[in-house]
Formats: C-alpha cells, sequence, structure tokens
C-alpha cells in the first residue's frame, strides 16, 4: 500500500484496457507504452492484465505504508528510494516508511509504478483503467491526486522481498531496435513508426504518399492520450471523397481536411468521418507513446507478415522478461 504524497495531476490507473467494449462505443484505453505496462507485470510475476499507476507529469513522490515489492518502468526518468537511485525498467523491495520518487525526465514520456499483486481499484467493462473523457475506472473515474492511497491486490504467486539492489530488464529500445529507414537511417533522434496501408490510402496523391515516409513529422502541443496531432507537409487526396463515420481503432492515422494526420492512440474515438491513410503496426505504439510532444517521427511502409513477425518478436521479449523473474523469484524462496 502506498500513498501520494506529491503529484502535479494527470497520473492515472491503467491497464491493457477494455477491449470487449469497444462495439458498444467505449473507447479501449488503457496504457499509452503496454510494452512498459507488460514489463512491470512480468517483473513482479503480476497477471498480464494487472494495472499500474500510470505517470505522466514529474515529479511525483509516494510514500510507502506497507512493505511491498515495486517496478518501475517505461519512461527514462530519475528514480529514488529514500534518496538512493533505482535504474530503470527496475523491481525492488520498499519498507513501510520509506519515499520512492520519480524525477528528471530524461527520455520517454510515460513511466508505470507496479506493486507487486496489481493495483486494487474496481473492474468497470472488465478493465481497471481510468477514462477520464467518461469519469469511470481507476480511482473514482479521476487523475490521481495528493493524499491518494493505493492498496495492491493479493499476490497470485507470493514470493518473499526482493533482495537488496534488485534486478531488472534491458530497455525495450535496446533489445527492440527500430529499423532503420530510408530518409534518416538509424538517427535515435527521430523515431521510426511501421505503418500498414489503410483503407483510403490509394485515394491520396502520390506527392502525400511520398512525403509521408519521406518527411520528419513533429508531435505537437494538441496531442493527447486521444490522439496524436502531427505537423509537416499537408497531404491531400486525388479527388474530394465523401465518407460517413465508420469504426477506427488506435493506430490509425486520419486525415481530416486541413491535410494534419492525426494518429489515434489509446482513448481514441471509437468512430470517425476523417479518410485513412494508414494504421501504425501495435508492436510501435510503444515508440509513438514515448516519442515526446515537440519531438519527430517518420513513417515506413511495412507487410502485415512483418507486422506479425514484429509483434510476434515484441512477445517474445515480454515472455523472456517473465521467465527470467520467475527463476529469480523460484530462487528466493
Amino acid at each position: 500500500m502506498i500513498k501520494i504524497s506529491y503529484t502535479i495531476g494527470l497520473s492515472t490507473i491503467q491497464d491493457l484496457g477494455r477491449d470487449e467494449n469497444y462495439r458498444h462505443g467505449v473507447s479501449i484505453g488503457g496504457a499509452m507504452d503496454r510494452l512498459a505496462l507488460q514489463m512491470g507485470n512480468a517483473l513482479l510475476g503480476n497477471a498480464k492484465t494487472a494495472a499500474a499507476i500510470e505517470v505522466t507529469l514529474f515529479p511525483i513522490k509516494f510514500e510507502i505504508l506497507s512493505s511491498v515489492n515495486i517496478a518501475v518502468t517505461g519512461a527514462d526518468c530519475a528514480i529514488e528510494l529514500d534518496g538512493k537511485q533505482i535504474n530503470p525498467n527496475w523491481a525492488f523491495h520498499a519498507e513501510k516508511g520509506q519515499t520512492l520518487s520519480l524525477s528528471k525526465l530524461n527520455s520517454g514520456s510515460f513511466a508505470y509504478v507496479h506493486l507487486a499483486g496489481g493495483i486494487d481499484v474496481p473492474e468497470v467493462l472488465g478493465s481497471r483503467s481510468t477514462y477520464l473523457r467518461c469519469a469511470f475506472g481507476g480511482l473514482d473515474g479521476r487523475m490521481l491526486q495528493n493524499g491518494d492511497v493505493i492498496k495492491s491486490l493479493p499476490e497470485a504467486d507470493p514470493f518473499p522481498p526482493i533482495a537488496p539492489g534488485g534486478f531488472g530488464a534491458i530497455s525495450p529500445a535496446l533489445a527492440l531496435p527500430q529499423p532503420s529507414h530510408a530518409s534518416v537511417g538509424t538517427n535515435d533522434a527521430i523515431t521510426m513508426l511501421r505503418y500498414l496501408p489503410a483503407a483510403e490510402h490509394d485515394y491520396f496523391d502520390k506527392a502525400s504518399l511520398d512525403a509521408l515516409v519521406t518527411a520528419p513529422w513533429q508531435i505537437t502541443p494538441q496531442s493527447s492520450r486521444a490522439g496524436y496531432r502531427l505537423a509537416g507537409p499537408n497531404l491531400a487526396m486525388t479527388d474530394k471523397l465523401e465518407m460517413r463515420s465508420h469504426g477506427i481503432v488506435p493506430g490509425v492515422i486520419q486525415v481530416p481536411p486541413g491535410g494534419a494526420p492525426i494518429i489515434q492512440t489509446a482513448d481514441s474515438q471509437t468512430s470517425g468521418g476523417y479518410p485513412k491513410i494508414g494504421t501504425v503496426i501495435d508492436a510501435d505504439m510503444w515508440r509513438l507513446a514515448q516519442t515526446r510532444i515537440g519531438n519527430q517521427i517518420c513513417f515506413q511502409k511495412t507487410s502485415y507478415e512483418e507486422a506479425l513477425a514484429a509483434y510476434r518478436e515484441m512477445n517474445k521479449f515480454i515472455d523472456k522478461v517473465r521467465a527470467l523473474s520467475k527463476a529469480y523469484r523460484d530462487l528466493l524462496k
């Protein structure tokens, strides 16, 4: 059990979201960086779907109210337990009375604080995720605030306190390096996102299709958990296309009449009428989530087979983290 002693807002409780209710008009929601969420759960032996605290603005501080094993994953930030530095993507033990703080964001956007067993808040429509727009899920459907007490669920496979120093996993950026891009090569300053052509892809003119994969795109301050708005060349269609609203999912790249693309993210609406030029593959959505506002991305067209291979590689990485952390837990028993 922990208490939030200081926060400047926007942090929420998130899990993998509400996939089963999309057809009812309910956004999938859940963690912006689903890979980081699964990493933390794997380190602690939690269920894959266990909820964690998604930290959006820094600094944030927690008072430890009872002895607990914790993991922090996601963004590279300064993590300290009673002033002692903790590595990113790390699991460790905290005792009652200690203070955990996250500050000084070095890279990335979202960090995740996991408690052994997962966070204990009621399930709403099959998920513990906070959906701020409709004010349900998480802790009373709102962002976390000073004084909030966060409890953990009982552990399905409890293990003793983690030994001093803790243990962790390699950064996903190293384990799953982004492929090189024809225009920017292996420039780590620009996030490369692979995409699949969407239904209206071929309705865009050649100049726009070329610009999509050759131009750098900047994430604008108008971005949110619902969608990342991009600044770059205006994309245009060969002919005006009248469309009815239709289903969309996170990852879809819509192009409004102004020509500036929007990538749908975790809290995206369930339908829309803008043309879709492509869809960012699931295996690269965590890269988008950890790209900060003001930074640049680029797109690379891929195939369905390559998208599946990337998805399997991502899951293989998570499975390896879970297997190695289980081996560690077994040694402690």
